[in-house]
């Protein structure tokens, strides 16, 4: 995969996961300000438990069926990439079947061990996106092995549309019902949206199936393998990979456990815990995750194209398009967890108006931890991509694992202590992530790539520093002027982001080649250049 295909791959990717990730964020903020934080604090205990058991069919597997669909394709055996798709959709349409089997049973007695007995229909309503969304995950792997992006892209849209649609309109419907049942109807939006988005990708993969069959029958490479030997294949890659992809979704449910645990011990009631847990669950955490629309789709891009350069040996290319991937996640990363903290309880009320000022104060403070941890977390995806790339896949496993105890000390300590409470949570989790980030580059350092991270940031810390100053100042001059926080807070974002794109290119953050690798990037780069 050359460095075009890879930065168009992330392009599509970061478009799609930011018309994805803003739907998310349409969805949250009517749904938060409709049942308001504590009935999030039964919405998200479900879901910590539901992104758990999702983590083999949407992390491992898709990854490995990239990896392995890529390296034959890089050999020209194309019946071979085929032979490892198939075996992969059997695999993972049992995986649904147990999984979903499994909460459909367990349900009541899960959300209870975790302190959340309110949790129980929410977790109920999500059981059908457990048997549909690993079949999904199956055709994702595949046209991300074949450097097809563009089905992945829509499979996301189409299933966060139907996530909201859905998921808005049964929470409005049930909120007269109770805040249980309205967290419930909002989950299973969650289950329409995989059925909708596994019906289309796979009317996609019908339709590209007879230009697959020409590529089988032009290919020179083409050879089979026992199925055991895919199967083994599958899960040397998949195995690890799961287990490192579960600590993120771990963190969430030890959070909710010790949260509840540890909050319960200092006096407060089953109704407040939810009510704080929602606050750190569904306004901070939510703004949290939109930064990972981009990184998320920077390192999904890294796997085949690093994977195509070591298969290939090509060590030049191979530490090119390192750097690059590692590059992009700073320019992503840097820019939004300064930006986050420096406007967090102003975005908070921007957002969050109903649920009032004492609450925009508790939330901007969870925030502003929080923001901190998303420069390292967009860092810790693109060594965890380079990792699994090189076959180094239980080095992420081995460093994520550290940073889940990590988590959970300070997690345990921290909540603990009457003043803090549960910002110990947030505080816990910035802290892992960097402990992640720094073990993760040092073993990447260790193999044949090099990273060098003071050469790589330099040009983006100083136009985030730019970037910083003008957010401060132009907030400051429009609040006084425009005498409403909203607008000024909206007026400086704009601000911020002008004087950052303008920064990273008077710095050489991103020159001239990069834009022109861009689809259309041609036209920008003439625009720039004039």
């Amino acid at each position: 995969m050359s460095k075009e295909n890879f930065v168009k791959g992330a392009a599509i990717l970061s478009i799609a996961g930011l018309f994805v990730k803003i739907l998310g964020a349409v969805y949250r903020i009517p749904l938060t300000n409709l049942i308001g934080t504590e009935g999030i604090g039964y919405y998200q205990p479900a879901y910590n438990i539901y992104n758990l058991l999702l983590v083999v069919s949407l992390s491992g597997f898709p990854t490995a069926i990239a990896k392995l669909v890529s390296e034959r394709r890089a050999l020209h055996n194309y019946a071979g990439a085929y032979q490892v798709y198939k075996v992969a959709r059997w695999g993972l349409f049992l995986i649904g079947i147990v999984s979903s089997l499994l909460v459909l049973v367990f349900a009541r007695g899960l959300v209870s061990f975790i302190g959340f007995p309110g949790a129980y229909y929410s977790m109920l309503a999500l059981v059908p996106a457990l048997f549909a969304v690993p079949l999904l995950s199956a055709y994702r792997g595949f046209f991300q092995g074949t450097q097809n992006m563009a089905p992945i892209a829509l499979s996301q849209i189409i299933e966060q549309v139907f996530r909201v649609v859905v998921g808005l309109y049964l929470a409005y419907a049930f909120v007269g019902k109770g805040l249980e049942e309205a967290a419930a109807g909002a989950t299973f939006g969650a289950s329409a949206g995989g059925v909708a988005s596994l019906i289309l990708i796979y009317l996609m993969f019908l339709f590209s199936k007879k230009s697959i069959k020409q590529e089988i029958s032009k290919a020179s490479g083409n050879r089979t393998e026992p199925v055991k030997d895919i199967v083994k294949s599958l899960l040397y890659i998949a195995i690890p990979i799961t287990i490192g992809a579960s600590i993120a979704p771990l963190m969430g449910i030890m959070d909710s456990y010790i949260v509840s645990n540890r909050l319960s011990a200092i006096g407060y009631s089953s109704v407040q815990i939810a009510d704080m847990f929602g606050e750190l669950s569904g306004t901070a955490q939510t703004l949290i995750n939109f930064p990972q629309v981009f990184s998320t789709a920077v390192a999904m891009s890294l796997v085949p194209a690093i994977t195509d350069a070591f298969t290939r040996k090509q060590e030049g290319r191979l530490n090119a398009t390192a750097n690059a991937g590692i590059k992009m996640s700073l320019i992503i990363g840097l820019p939004c967890g300064i930006g986050l903290f420096m406007l967090a309880e102003p975005v908070i009320a921007l957002l969050y108006a109903s649920i009032g000022p004492e609450k925009h104060a508790s939330s901007g403070a969870l925030l502003e931890i929080l923001s901190i941890g998303v420069i390292f977390l967009t860092m810790v995806q693109a060594f965890t991509a380079i990792l699994q790339s090189i076959n180094k896949q239980f080095h992420p496993v081995k460093n994520l694992a550290i940073g889940l105890v990590v988590k959970v000390i300070l997690s345990y300590i921290l909540i603990g202590i009457p003043s803090i409470n549960i910002r110990g949570a947030a505080i816990s989790t910035t802290v892992s992530y960097l402990v992640v980030a720094v073990l993760n580059l040092i073993d990447i350092n260790k193999t044949k790539i090099k990273i060098n991270l003071v050469q790589i940031s330099s040009r983006t810390l100083l136009s985030s520093a730019a970037m910083a100053l003008a957010t401060a100042v132009s907030f400051m001059v429009l609040k006084s002027v425009l005498r409403s926080q909203n607008l000024a807070v909206l007026g400086s974002i704009a601000i911020a982001a002008v004087v950052y794109g303008i920064c990273l290119l008077l710095t050489g953050a991103i020159t001239k080649e990069d834009l022109e690798l861009i689809p259309k990037g041609e036209k920008l780069a003439r625009f720039v250049r004039k």
